[in-house]
C-alpha cells in the first residue's frame, strides 16, 4: 500500500476513531451525570442555597433602601411645606419711654371779664381779640351821665354839710366864751356840742356818699384784670351791658398757654409734675417745648382717663380751642423691645408668638409698656432671648411648625 493510500485510508480510519471515541465520550458524559456520586450533589446544592440567599439579601437591602427613600422624601417634603416666618431675638434695651397724647390748647389762666357795675351802654371799645393789654388798661367805656349826676348831688352835699359843721362849731366857740360870764347854761354848752358834733357827721356821711358814688363809676369801666392777650372780644358799642351780662372779654394771663392732654390710669401713672413733653398743634409745622405743671388728681369713672395738664410759652400756632397732639416723656426702662408688627391682642389681652422646640409656635402673654422710637417695650412675659415671630402672627395658630428665618432688630426696626 502506497503513502496515499495509506494517507487516503488512515485519515477515514482516524475520523472514524475520532467520532467513535467523540460519540463514546458523549455517551460516557450521560452515564456520569446521571451517575454522580453524593459528595458532588451536596456541593451544587450548597451552591443554589448560597446562590437563592444572596438573592433574598439584595432584595431585601433594595425594599430598605426604597422605604429609607420614600421616608426621607416625605420628611423633606414635610419641611418644604412648613411655612417660612420671620422672627428676631429682642435682647433687653435702655428705652426712652414716651407717652402720646391728644388733647385741646387753651390758655393756663384764661381770666374772663365783664361788667361788674351798675351797668348801661357802652359807648366804645378800645381793644380787639389778639392785643396784650396791662393790668388796669381800659377795654370798654360804658355811659355814665347818670351816675354823673349824682356823684355831682354828693359833692353838694358835702358842701351843705360841711357849712352846718362849721356853723355848729362857731355856735359851740360863742358859748364856751359866755359860760364864765353865766350868760350860758352848762345845759346849752352840751346841746352846742351835740350840735356840732352831728354836722360834723353829716360831713362824714357826704363824704362817703361822694367815695361810693366814685367807685361806682370807677365799676362802669371794663378793665383787664392783669396783664395778657386778649383771647375774645364779645361786646360792641350801643350795647348794654349789666353785672347779669355774659363775658365781655376774655384774657390769658401773661400769655401763657397749655394743653389738657387726656391719659389712661397706666400712663399717668407714670408721670409726674415736671415730665418734658413736645406738643404739636394740628397743621403747626413745628413743636413747641413743654413741661406738666399739674396732674389731675382724679380719674373720670366714665373714661377711666385723667388730665395731665403741659405748660406752653406763648406762640401764634398755639390757639387755645384748637387741637394738639403731644409726646411726653415718662422716663428710661430696660426692657424687650418688639416692633408693633409682632403684637397681637384679643379678648384676653395683649401677646407675641415665640418659636419654641421642634420649631413650634407658641402664644405668649406680654404686658406692654412705653412705646419708643425703637418700638414697644415689654415689660412682663419675655426675657429677650425668645424667638418672637415678627409679622406673620395673626396667620399663625398655636402648635404649628414653622420654618423661622431670622433677622436682626435693626433690620426689623426698617
Amino acid at each position: 500500500m502506497t503513502y496515499d493510500d495509506r494517507t487516503d485510508e488512515t485519515p477515514g480510519s482516524a475520523g472514524s476513531e475520532m467520532a467513535g471515541s467523540g460519540a463514546e465520550a458523549a455517551g460516557a458524559g450521560g452515564r456520569d451525570e446521571a451517575c454522580l456520586p453524593a459528595w458532588a450533589e451536596g456541593v451544587d446544592r450548597r451552591r443554589l442555597i448560597w446562590l437563592a440567599g444572596a438573592c433574598v439579601l439584595v432584595l431585601i437591602g433594595l425594599v430598605v433602601a426604597m422605604r429609607h427613600g420614600s421616608g426621607a422624601a416625605a420628611d423633606g417634603a414635610a419641611v418644604n411645606q412648613a411655612p417660612t416666618i420671620t422672627v428676631i431675638v429682642p435682647g433687653r434695651t435702655t428705652v426712652e419711654g414716651t407717652i402720646n397724647a391728644t388733647g385741646v390748647l387753651a390758655a393756663r389762666h384764661d381770666m374772663p371779664v365783664g361788667s361788674v357795675g351798675d351797668g348801661g351802654e357802652v359807648r366804645s371799645v378800645l381793644v380787639n381779640a389778639g392785643q396784650w393789654v396791662h393790668a388796669g388798661q381800659l377795654l370798654a367805656i360804658v355811659d355814665r351821665s347818670v351816675q354823673g349826676q349824682q356823684l355831682a348831688n354828693t359833692q353838694a352835699n358835702i358842701a351843705v354839710a360841711q357849712a352846718d359843721a362849721r356853723l355848729a362849731q362857731a355856735n359851740l366857740e360863742r358859748a364856751l366864751k359866755l359860760v364864765d360870764r353865766g350868760f350860758i347854761s352848762a345845759a346849752d354848752v352840751d346841746r352846742l356840742t351835740a350840735t356840732r358834733d352831728a354836722a360834723n357827721a353829716r360831713v362824714k356821711v357826704a363824704v362817703a356818699q361822694r367815695d361810693e358814688m366814685g367807685a361806682r363809676l370807677r365799676r362802669l369801666d371794663i378793665v383787664a384784670p392783669a396783664d395778657g392777650l386778649v383771647l375774645e372780644r364779645n361786646v360792641e358799642p350801643g350795647q348794654v351791658v349789666g353785672p347779669a351780662s355774659p363775658t365781655l372779654f376774655r384774657i390769658a394771663e401773661h400769655g401763657d398757654m397749655e394743653m389738657k392732654a387726656k391719659l389712661s390710669e397706666s400712663d399717668l401713672a407714670q408721670l409726674s409734675v415736671g415730665h418734658p413733653a413736645m406738643v404739636t398743634p394740628v397743621g403747626a409745622a413745628r413743636g413747641f417745648a413743654g413741661q406738666i405743671w399739674q396732674l389731675s388728681p382724679v380719674i373720670d369713672p366714665q373714661t377711666r382717663q385723667g388730665m395731665a395738664r403741659i405748660a406752653l410759652p406763648y406762640a401764634p400756632e398755639i390757639r387755645p380751642g384748637g387741637f394738639a397732639a403731644a409726646q411726653i416723656r415718662s422716663g428710661s426702662t430696660v426692657a424687650p423691645v418688639l416692633p408693633e408688627s409682632a403684637l397681637q391682642a384679643d379678648s384676653r389681652g395683649s401677646y407675641v408668638f415665640v418659636i419654641g422646640k421642634g420649631n413650634r409656635a407658641e402664644r405668649r402673654p406680654v404686658t406692654i409698656g412705653t412705646l419708643g422710637d425703637r418700638g414697644v417695650a415689654i415689660t412682663q412675659g419675655l426675657a429677650g432671648s425668645e424667638r418672637v415671630v415678627l409679622r406673620a402672627g395673626a396667620f399663625l395658630s398655636e402648635g404649628e411648625t414653622v420654618n423661622p428665618q431670622a433677622v436682626a432688630s435693626a433690620d426689623a426696626a426698617r
